[in-house]
């Protein structure tokens, strides 16, 4: 696979917890990384978008302030940071790739080609 993640697991709400995707040599190069999230019955949605050239990111309003995303060059690896969980953030987390412009920070699942398979999170009362 283009794209490894790891790191979901089950929690309380209020605890947090480390996403991680592993980028093979080639998805590493693309200059467009995302999180995205889609719980049961509902739409893959947007949940964190960087730009690794100019090093841009947007969040999607529900994570604001509790979401982080962020890369490792040398690992070839992205990770979403996150905080303050809450039940609504339960879903299955998928990474996301593909090459885009310099002034842009995509959050579509249509700009992105490369995926992973999904780790879950699970985020208890």
């Amino acid at each position: 696979a283009p794209l490894l993640e790891s790191g979901g697991d089950s929690v309380q709400a209020g605890g947090s917890l480390r996403l991680s995707c592993m980028l093979s040599a080639y998805t590493g190069r693309r200059k467009c990384m995302a999180w995205f999230r889609q719980a049961p019955g509902k739409e893959r949605e947007g949940v964190a978008s960087l730009n690794t050239r100019s090093g841009s990111a947007e969040y999607a309003d529900s994570v604001k302030g509790r979401f982080t995303i962020s890369q490792d060059n040398a690992k070839y690896e992205v990770y979403l940071q996150m905080n303050k969980l809450k039940p609504e953030d339960s879903a299955m987390y998928y990474c996301a790739a593909d090459w885009c412009q310099d002034d842009v920070v995509p959050m579509r699942e249509t700009d992105f080609g490369f995926w992973g398979q999904g780790t879950q999170v699970t985020v208890s009362s």
